[in-house]
C-alpha cells in the first residue's frame, strides 16, 4: 500500500539579506531544522535529504494524516527568510517522479 507524502516545493532563490560571501540559501538549513524538530516531536516524518529539482528545492514529509502534513508545510512556508511561492504536492511514495499529485499553494490561510 502506498504511503502518503507531501512534497514541499520552495523556489530556489537566494536570500537577499546575506552577503556575497555567505551561503545564499540559509532558508534550506532553517527548513531542515524545523522539520527535524517536527519529526522529533513525532508530528511528521521527515526524509533527511531535500533535493534541488529545476528551479525549486523539494523537502519530503510523511508519516501523518494529510491535514497534519499540510499544516507543517504551511508553517515551513511562513518561516522567516523562506522565499514566496512555496507550494506542496500531495502524492505518495509510489509516484514515478517529483511534482506528481495534487498541488496546494502555501501558506494556508
Amino acid at each position: 500500500m502506498a504511503e502518503l507524502l507531501v512534497e514541499i516545493h520552495v523556489p530556489l532563490r537566494e536570500d537577499p539579506r546575506v552577503s556575497e560571501t555567505d551561503y545564499p540559501f540559509p532558508w534550506i538549513d532553517a527548513i531542515e531544522e524545523f522539520l527535524v524538530e517536527m519529526e522529533e516531536q513525532k508530528a511528521v516524518g521527515f526524509f533527511d535529504d531535500g533535493e534541488e529539482f529545476g528551479d525549486v528545492y523539494v523537502f519530503f514529509t510523511g508519516g501523518a494524516e494529510e491535514d497534519v502534513l499540510l499544516r507543517a508545510a504551511s508553517r515551513v512556508a511562513a518561516l522567516d527568510g523562506v522565499p514566496g511561492g512555496v507550494f506542496a504536492m500531495v502524492t505518495d511514495d509510489e509516484a514515478g517522479e517529483f511534482g506528481l499529485g495534487r498541488r496546494v499553494d502555501l501558506p494556508l490561510a
